[in-house]
């Protein structure tokens, strides 16, 4: 079974917001056995509406449209819609009295007339309650194509699709299984795995499809298959993943569907009872970012400080003055003394520390642009290494994120 994602926005084709909610719907769709065939960003115009619409019918048995539901005079999905099914605007009561309560609860004052108009939706609608907004979702049920009309918010958006959606799709279609599992690997590039395990993928059973999913400092090798009988499914994909698994034990760090490698680390301090600090200079927070952004990380991350001055890499994290003057500001004894420092600062059993130049200028290193020293702490000493990023600021933050998160996992397994 196909789908097609249609976002409705000239927002997005101007590149001033970054389309989420495709990549959301796609994973989504394919977590209950739907292939997206296509996803298109249109302008908000009716006849660009229109075409997309019907060129989707004639594709896939399930459109699903996101935006151009809002209360302005540019959001015109809804009359457009009615266009498409030769449908007039009706009011919904149950919306009405929906936004007058939210106004109430939330905004404290009566809603304007143009927020009531969003009560008024095609008669031939089936009405999707919006929980967390003014705009209802839309389902447009016809003998070949289900039409799906959502509001832009994502969080509004993924709501209608979990609770509403899903449920009336599941019931409405007869799908295959789609299995995807997929292994997440650090430290060795796209190329290097494929000449490892080409003689396993060669032999490959049909029904089961590899991708190389490569990003700065890791790569992700997918395995894929589809169909009706679920266990046989996921009985042949599961054997080749144990295959591909053992062969590639030494950077493998888990499956992407189970764990990630922030989730690898937080578990394992968590089961020691140990903590983790950081002392970011040339990345600047990047790693926090990703350690915090997993819920409870307060009960093993004791903290982070960023000393992108140097000076205040002596006075405030406490690395020894003569050591910068000796080696320089980016040199492995420094982010050597930077991790030890973290430890001591924050009371913690590991610490992570960078120290580089992400450029563009060289700034008070003396080296290239793309050096970067990572410093690993530990309860049994301290380690670094030296790294040639490149010469794009984003790819060497990125990178050292990356290859930081590799090393500290290896440390906190040895040690």
């Amino acid at each position: 079974m196909l789908a097609e994602i249609i976002t409705i926005g000239d927002e997005i084709l101007i590149g001033q917001i970054v389309d989420t909610n495709s990549a959301y719907i796609s994973k989504e769709l394919n977590k209950i056995g739907i292939k997206v065939f296509q996803i298109t960003s249109i302008q908000d115009d009716r006849d660009h509406i229109l075409a997309a619409l019907a060129d989707a019918a004639k594709r896939v048995e399930l459109v699903i449209v996101t935006g151009g539901l809002g209360p302005t005079k540019d959001d015109i999905t809804k009359a457009t819609f009615c266009e498409f099914f030769d449908d007039e605007l009706k009011e919904d009561v149950h919306t009405k009295n929906h936004i007058r309560e939210i106004f109430q609860k939330y905004i404290k004052r009566e809603p304007l007339p143009s927020n009531l108009q969003q009560a008024m939706v095609p008669s031939k609608a089936t009405i999707l309650k919006n929980e967390h907004g003014t705009a209802p979702g839309m389902w447009f049920d016809t003998e070949e194509t289900v039409f799906v009309s959502l509001p832009g918010v994502p969080y509004e958006m993924k709501a209608l699709l979990q609770h509403q959606v899903f449920p009336k799709v599941v019931k409405r279609f007869n799908r295959p299984h789609i299995y995807h599992k997929t292994l997440l690997t650090y430290g060795l590039g796209e190329s290097a795995i494929a000449d490892r395990i080409h003689v396993w993928e060669e032999a490959l059973p049909d029904s089961v499809k590899l991708a190389y999913l490569p990003s700065l400092g890791r790569v992700r090798l997918r395995l894929s298959t589809t169909g009706f009988d679920e266990r046989k499914i996921h009985q042949e994909l599961d054997e080749q993943m144990a295959i591909l698994s053992e062969m590639l034990a030494d950077i493998a760090v888990g499956y992407e569907e189970e764990t990630t490698i922030q989730e690898r680390i937080a578990a394992l301090l968590q089961q020691r009872e140990q903590y983790l600090s950081l002392a970011e200079s040339c990345t600047g927070g990047a790693i926090a970012q990703e350690l915090t952004a997993i819920p409870g990380s307060s009960k093993y991350f004791k903290g982070s400080i960023v000393p992108y001055e140097t000076e205040k890499k002596v006075s405030v994290l406490g690395v020894e003055r003569s050591l910068i003057e000796k080696y320089n500001v980016v040199s492995a004894p420094v982010v050597e003394a930077m991790a030890a420092q973290a430890t001591k600062l924050f009371g913690s059993h590991f610490a992570v520390a960078t120290t580089g130049i992400a450029g563009p200028s060289k700034g008070d290193g003396a080296d290239e642009v793309g050096t970067v020293y990572i410093g690993i702490a530990t309860p049994n000493g301290v380690i670094s290494e030296k790294f040639d990023f490149g010469n794009s600021r984003e790819r060497v933050i990125r990178k050292t994120v990356n290859k930081a998160l590799e090393l500290l996992l290896k440390e906190i397994i040895k040690n």
